[in-house]
């Protein structure tokens, strides 16, 4: 058993779904799969636009169904021969008509509460599988239309429901024995009244990697439209390359940073049973791609790759005050906690005279004004100084098993960023020493990841930055 899931991007347009399909089709001639789909490019985003609209008691939200029913009807008019098209339509219009009423009702009482959006959601990949399976159907290959509302149960945390894996393995070990190949609807979810849920950012990824835990596959393929992870971004790197294996902890680090790889919490299932999980792109298929395995792998460079992440923002807090008075650090991290602010790094001089934390620009606000709050005594006093916020940066993150107690690293990291005069703001690293992460501006980004994409994945040379 193997896993197959295609993301929105892989079910674009009918150009896309045949391709796709014949993916598909390719493989359930050599061994038995099961198939997960997300919802069609775009329409998952519609969908919620259409919901916040309605819920403001606006009739314009009918512009976004039409958007999306048109896509829909168009992929099917491309798709099946006339004496096909009927039965397609009329499962899809059955599905417009269900979330036409409901929205019509959000529009009425003026509210669209989680649980109404999980289900208004959840229209996207329904109307994928239903397209999809009948496709397939057309093309010869046994295909059937799996509601995995059916299969995981959750709790009813609407918008990210927690999974039942108990309850939810047992039911799912069932499709195991099925003659057809499953399509399954990423994504949704339900708790054990049926009430429709979904499994969060992600959700599809999720979906797949429950499954195949559950048939336990001997593989999980995510296809995106990219050829694997990437050793840089491309758009900065010229020279990035596809990284052909990687470990689970190496995967997860530079997922955490964006790069095109599973969101760590979606990997758990197949972490827990050992599964291989294999990304690939279905413009390219026959690229290899990159597999993630559970052990470690031996890299031919120091490091395995590099990853940031945009929009960030620093904020110094410092004080003399602050020497050895206990729980400072304590009472500032509860104040954030309360604001539900993600603290992505943390830097501390061992002075004790400052604290730097890192976090996301949007959450600027929320972050000072709950220091205000919270530190107000000791700003009076003086005892704290005036908050320093620094906006416009980037926090770039050098990943590897091989760095792991190789001298060295940290050095040749910070020596190439010093000869080209690139400044760094704030620098930390786990225990784990797999990742060494640091904070730069947004302006130095570009030249910061071709120098460190020299200084360690390309043996010294020369190349240069796109652009550059």
């Amino acid at each position: 058993m193997r896993v197959e899931k295609f993301g929105g991007s892989s079910l674009a347009d009918s150009e896309r779904i045949k391709n796709i399909s014949s993916i598909i089709l390719n493989s359930s001639k050599k061994e038995k799969i099961a198939v997960i789909l997300s919802a069609m490019k775009g329409v998952t985003d519609s969908l919620i636009r259409a919901a916040q609209i309605a819920e403001e008691g606006n009739s314009e939200y009918t512009e976004d169904i039409e958007n999306i029913r048109e896509k829909h009807l168009k992929a099917v008019r491309s798709l099946f021969a006339p004496k096909n098209q009927t039965t397609v339509i009329t499962h899809l219009q059955l599905m417009f008509n269900e979330l036409e009423d409901i929205l019509h009702g959000v529009e009425l009482v003026r509210e669209c509460s989680k649980r109404t959006m999980d289900l208004v959601m959840s229209f996207g990949e329904r109307m994928s599988c239903t397209l999809v399976t009948e496709y397939l159907n057309t093309r010869g290959c046994s295909a059937k239309f799996i509601d995995a509302r059916n299969y995981i149960k959750t709790d009813n945390r609407y918008g990210s429901a927690v999974v039942d894996f108990a309850k939810s393995y047992a039911l799912i070990k069932n499709i195991g024995s099925l003659k057809a190949v499953p399509i399954i609807t990423g994504f949704i979810a339900s708790t054990e009244n049926g009430i429709t849920t979904t499994l969060g950012r992600n959700g599809s990824d999720y979906t797949a990697s429950i499954f195949g835990a559950a048939l336990e596959a001997e593989c999980i393929e995510i296809w995106t439209d990219v050829d694997g992870v990437m050793s840089a971004d491309p758009r900065f790197v010229r020279n990035a390359f596809v990284i052909p294996e990687l470990s689970y902890q190496e995967a997860m680090e530079l997922s955490y940073f964006g790069a095109e790889v599973l969101h760590p919490y979606t990997m758990i299932p197949a972490i827990e049973k050992g599964i291989p999980i294999r990304i690939k792109n279905s413009l390219n298929p026959s690229n290899p791609g990159t597999l993630i395995l559970n052990k470690l792998i031996s890299h031919p460079y120091p490091i395995t790759g590099i990853a940031s992440i945009d929009s960030i923002a620093l904020l110094n807090i410092e004080g003399g005050g602050m020497i050895g008075i206990p729980g400072i650090a304590a009472r500032i991290f509860h104040a954030l906690a309360k604001e539900a602010v993600n603290i992505m790094m943390i830097s501390q001089a061992s002075s004790e005279h400052s604290i730097c934390l890192v976090f996301h620009e949007t959450e600027s606000k929320a972050v000072v004004n709950s220091l205000h709050r919270e530190l107000a005594l000791e700003l009076e006093t003086k005892r704290v100084e005036n908050f320093e916020l620094k906006k416009d940066l980037v926090m770039i993150a050098i990943i590897g098993e091989n760095m792991r107690g190789t001298p060295g690293i940290s050095g040749k990291l910070f020596s190439a960023l010093g000869r080209e005069e690139i400044n760094v703001f704030a620098i930390a690293q786990g225990s784990s020493e797999r990742n060494i992460s640091f904070i730069i501006s947004k302006k130095d980004e570009k030249h910061a990841l071709g120098t460190i994409h020299r200084a360690f994945l390309e043996n010294g040379t020369d190349s240069e930055t796109t652009g550059n």
